[in-house]
């Protein structure tokens, strides 16, 4: 075994990523704080070649020394956008029919593995502030929550860590669907 080269991993540039089809998921960051954070999640946001990010309320946004230090370059291919709130953002995303789904430990929340994800349906994901989570008034507008099964002494993952989950939970779905679609 060996680790594969650059080369071999024929990776798309910028022009060609964006131009590739996107999966049908919005990652949503509802008051992050950390730059670090926001970094991460451009970086994951194009290993999984999602559809956009919207940064809203006090997340930082690009150009930033720290935000670059860890997106690595995908502040570049990722399509982003800026909402003074999280509700401004949800609204165009509900009206643009994405179902919203919270990532969130709620009395309503379903277990990622349990949630089922619609055919042909897109998807925003809201990931919340480090310290408090989603905010009351966003998560009462949303569709849905969704969290993660932890086993061991913590309640919570880093933000950036549980949108990697997460944002992989919905692509695996989405791409079975796709294949029971296609017929593989």
């Amino acid at each position: 075994m060996r680790k594969l080269s650059m080369e071999e991993l024929n990776r798309l540039t910028v022009a060609d990523f964006k131009n590739t089809r996107k999966f049908p998921l919005a990652l949503v960051l509802d008051n992050v704080r950390s730059l670090h954070n926001v970094g991460a999640a451009f970086r994951t946001a194009d290993a999984f070649a999602i559809e956009k990010i919207w940064l809203c309320g006090i997340t930082g946004r690009p150009p930033h020394r720290e935000i670059t230090k860890t997106a690595l370059g995908s502040t570049d291919s990722v399509v982003w956008e800026y909402a003074p709130t999280t509700l401004e953002a949800l609204q165009q995303l509900k009206a643009a029919g994405y179902a919203l789904v919270a990532v969130e430990q709620t009395t309503g929340s379903q277990p990622l593995p349990a949630f089922a994800v619609e055919p042909g349906r897109p998807y925003a994901l809201v990931m919340g502030n480090e310290v408090f989570g989603v905010e009351d008034d966003v998560l009462a507008f949303c569709d849905a929550a969704v969290e993660i099964p932890q086993f061991g002494t913590k309640h919570s993952l880093n933000v950036s860590v549980a949108a990697g989950v997460v944002l992989w939970d919905f692509i695996s779905k989405i791409s079975k669907i796709k294949e029971r679609l296609d017929g593989n």
